[in-house]
């Protein structure tokens, strides 16, 4: 019997893929921090499964906040240690 529900992986493609027009409008700089974007929702596509409630693309955009939180935190912690070290 096959599947009847498309795989995280499927879904998060197929979002990507209806992006696509919007993708080629943006300038190169853009076009390649909306990649990097849709790299870190795939980071995440195991915990999807368990956001079965939510619309594909809320838990894509989820992921790809906590991403992008998870470096802003880097940054806080790398800025507190050269703060401290200054005399």
């Amino acid at each position: 019997m096959g599947r009847t529900l498309p795989t995280s992986t499927d879904l998060l493609l197929q979002e990507q893929e209806s992006f696509a027009r919007f993708r080629r409008a943006l300038r190169r700089a853009d076009q390649l921090a909306l990649d990097d974007l849709f790299v870190a929702a795939r980071q995440h596509l195991a915990a999807t499964q368990f956001a079965a409630h939510a619309l594909p693309f809320e838990v894509m955009l989820l992921s790809m906040l906590l991403e992008e939180h998870k470096a802003v935190l880097r940054l806080q912690n790398q800025l507190e240690d050269l703060t401290r070290r200054l005399p």
